[in-house]
């Protein structure tokens, strides 16, 4: 599961229907259940046009109208809502927990934050926005532990890696972006990519590879010859499995979550990373599972954007034309303890 919901506050019009409640604290079939209500009011009738305009049209319920005829029936759909519509009353409603957001986050009230996962709930609506933006992802450029099959490390670039970084650097600035903040890992791949850019960038240790413990600088093959059952237990389930004194991918999405949550708030940022928190942070924005996220497929020399959007989010990729090994591993077939070790070995890509 990952870190946080990602629902995006919509500001399309005064309404969003709610059930009233008597109190925040239900038992459901004598489960402990404690509700915490999100309210959004918006009556800008500018930002509340803009809304529809940029975000209803693209709804299924608005497939092939005209824009002016979408803007209509939504504002008549806001007057039905606000005949039935009661709001959240700060007098009546002071024993509730809740957040009301005005105007897209022109000003909130907070009442009762009870515990710690609605303190994150608050803080997440505070920071998020609906300012258009982009998220560039992209690894470093192949390494020269990348050539040589060995996982984790912290080596620095290859030549085609240099050439990558420069390629980089081309393509940002061809992408024409006011603002843009690059973030790194505190690895040396992705501070060599970063500094070919020739612009400030903000390194963060919660951007390194995931830790391979143990199995550092290893290669597949002879991490199976050594441990051959942590290498099928990682097969069996590689979303929850634990290097031996290292992390697992359930462990580096915990990590990753503070990233998540500035991403968040940020406009357009360039996040060069890893293989591995490449795919944390690709299967937040476009809701994978935990069994896809381990095994979606970031390339090395290839950049993502990504923007978000309403109902999703938009996916871009950017091949940059120059060449290096391929380090996905797809998912084996057969994930069983006993199986041989060419038969477990059957997915590793191809290095010198």
């Amino acid at each position: 599961m990952l870190p946080i919901p990602r629902g995006r506050e919509e500001a399309s019009s005064s309404v969003l229907q709610r059930r009233r409640a008597t109190s925040n604290q239900h038992f459901i079939r004598n489960v402990y259940v404690q509700v915490f209500f999100i309210e959004s009011i918006c009556d800008d009738p500018e930002i509340i046009e803009a809304n529809i305009m940029q975000v209803k049209l693209s709804s299924p319920d608005y497939e092939n109208y005209d824009k002016e005829e979408a803007l209509v029936d939504f504002l008549k759909r806001i007057d039905c809502y606000k005949m039935s519509y009661v709001s959240l009353d700060e007098e009546k409603d002071k024993h509730l927990s809740f957040i009301k957001i005005f105007n897209v986050g022109s000003r909130y009230l907070v009442n009762r934050v009870q515990d710690h996962m609605q303190s994150r709930i608050v803080y997440y609506l505070m920071n998020i926005h609906v300012t258009p933006r982009s998220i560039y992802l992209s690894r470093h450029g192949e390494s020269e532990l990348n050539l040589r099959g060995r996982i984790g490390g912290d080596s620095g670039l290859s030549s085609q890696g240099l050439k990558y970084a420069k390629a980089l650097s081309e393509f940002i600035r061809g992408q024409s972006i006011n603002d843009l903040k690059v973030w790194t890992s505190h690895m040396r791949r992705t501070i060599q990519t970063a500094e070919a850019l020739g612009v400030p960038y903000e390194q963060w240790k919660a951007l390194n590879e995931i830790d391979a413990g143990v199995c550092e600088e290893m290669t597949y093959e002879e991490i199976q010859a050594t441990n051959p059952e942590e290498f099928a237990l990682r097969d069996q389930d590689k979303y929850r499995y634990r290097y031996p004194k290292g992390e697992s991918y359930e462990d580096l999405v915990h990590r990753l979550e503070p990233v998540i949550m500035e991403l968040e708030r940020q406009e357009n940022v360039l996040v060069i990373c890893h293989q591995a928190v490449m795919r944390c942070l690709l299967a937040y924005f476009l809701d994978k599972s935990a069994d896809d996220l381990p095994y979606l497929k970031c390339p090395l020399h290839t950049v993502l954007k990504l923007t978000p959007l309403a109902y999703g989010c938009k996916v871009e990729s950017f091949y940059l034309n120059v060449q290096a090994v391929n380090t996905h591993r797809d998912k084996p077939t057969n994930v069983n303890i006993a199986r041989k070790p060419e038969e477990a070995l059957q997915t590793v890509p191809e290095h010198s």
